[in-house]
């Protein structure tokens, strides 16, 4: 009865914040739930919007997280397309941008990212494009579909998993596609030039044209219209539609002005929380894209903005606010479609922190593990076109012991004897 007088509000209506909301009712609590967003949408996972329902495969409503009438049933207050806009610590109130302040006892901000913009010349034309929500992937969705039927160029600024998929879903539009990048291979920062030069090889085959090593610096337009793309080597590229996927910022505004600790931009920023998700205010959590949290297996603070985070980590959350001990130390994971190639990566490998990537399988066909080692010791792994191993790489990565290279580069000893220590 204690729980019926209490309130816990959840800023942020995307994966995290439903998923949150759901646990505190499934875990019994009895108090006001309510869920802030800033756009119209029920809350929505945000993957199809760069893969199946960008490329066409999969309708508008199979993006949602719950249909719309679970809200109601399960006594969630909805406040959308209502920003929030001041976060009052001391008298424990979220201000809505519509005036609305409302009390809490707990607080989630699962406020997310958002894209981070191109600062050069030409990004107010109408056809300058990102994807980070809905309505983005609804109107790319129609550019990349007439691009295809007019034989137009799409060009993409960034050569990152947003832009390498929606290279993959315009190519299959029929849209003649250009990336730029400033590193020397796609995916540089997160795999490293040796696996990144399988995707630039990949994108190639199906005619995807990449500039390595370069920049844009401004965009060509009249009448609002794009019409080609200049480089910092002097190029002139064309385009009738440009997309920025150049990164996402954390939406940090509410925690930056009521004086929440915060991380600086150049160690991943985001607002700072613990193994619980708890920020420097005992009433406050945070998570998903915004948060970024201590992460007792990997022994470091952590952003990440990958779906399964939003998944478990909105969970944890929850669980967290209601006064359960909670140690979030799930292994990060993601996954990716390109074409033929499907992939699932976990666990953590930044630039420096690994002395080799050792290949099991084909690579040559696309059908391999990638496993990042440092001293013998699984850091991260990457199925390509392999399947059920997830959970076992998963274990060599939890159980940071040294393994046997020779036994973990071949296909017929099972990764499973590997975790045991048979493989040793």
């Amino acid at each position: 009865m204690v729980d019926a007088h209490r309130t816990f509000v959840i800023v942020g209506a995307g994966l995290a914040g439903a998923k949150a909301a759901e646990t505190l009712r499934s875990e019994g609590f009895t108090g006001r739930v309510i869920l802030i967003g800033d756009e119209r949408d029920h809350p929505y996972e945000r993957p199809p919007l760069s893969k199946g329902y960008l490329q066409g495969k999969e309708e508008r409503d199979s993006v949602f997280v719950h249909e719309a009438s679970w809200y109601a049933r399960a006594d969630v207050e909805l406040h959308l397309g209502q920003p929030a806009v001041h976060l009052d610590r001391e008298a424990k109130k979220v201000v809505l941008g519509d005036g609305t302040a409302l009390h809490y006892d707990k607080l989630l901000l699962a406020t997310g990212a958002e894209p981070r913009r191109l600062d050069i010349p030409g990004t107010g034309l109408a056809g300058v494009h990102h994807l980070r929500r809905l309505a983005h992937a609804e109107r790319l969705r129609a550019v990349l579909a007439g691009l295809g039927r007019d034989n137009g160029h799409l060009l993409i600024a960034g050569a990152g998993w947003i832009g390498l998929e929606v290279a993959a879903a315009a190519r299959e539009y029929g849209a003649e596609v250009t990336v730029v990048e400033p590193l020397a291979t796609p995916l540089h920062g997160v795999l490293g030039p040796e696996i990144g030069r399988l995707f630039a090889d990949l994108h190639a085959e199906h005619g995807v044209r990449f500039h390595f090593e370069t920049r844009l610096t401004e965009i060509v337009g009249h009448d609002g219209m794009v019409l080609a793309a200049r480089t910092d080597s002097g190029e002139e590229l064309p385009a009738h539609a440009v997309l920025a996927a150049i990164g996402a910022a954390p939406r940090t505004a509410l925690a930056e002005t009521s004086g929440l600790a915060l991380v600086d931009r150049e160690h991943g920023g985001g607002i700072a929380v613990d193994a619980s998700l708890r920020t420097s205010d005992p009433d406050i959590y945070a998570v998903g894209d915004v948060a970024a949290a201590h992460h007792p297996l990997l022994g470091t603070r952590l952003r990440v903005e990958h779906w399964a985070n939003a998944l478990n980590g909105g969970p944890a959350a929850a669980r967290s606010m209601l006064g359960q001990e909670i140690s979030y130390d799930r292994v990060p994971y993601f996954f990716s479609d390109q074409y033929d190639v499907g992939l699932e990566y976990s666990g953590y490998a930044p630039a420096g922190a690994y002395d080799q990537v050792l290949i099991r399988g084909d690579a040559a066909k696309r059908e391999f593990i990638a496993f990042w080692l440092s001293d013998g010791r699984v850091l991260a792994g990457m199925n390509v076109n392999v399947w059920d191993v997830t959970d076992d790489i998963q274990a060599l990565i939890s159980s940071k012991a040294q393994v046997n290279r020779e036994a973990l580069a071949d296909p017929s000893v099972p990764l499973s004897s590997l975790v045991a220590g048979r493989g040793a």
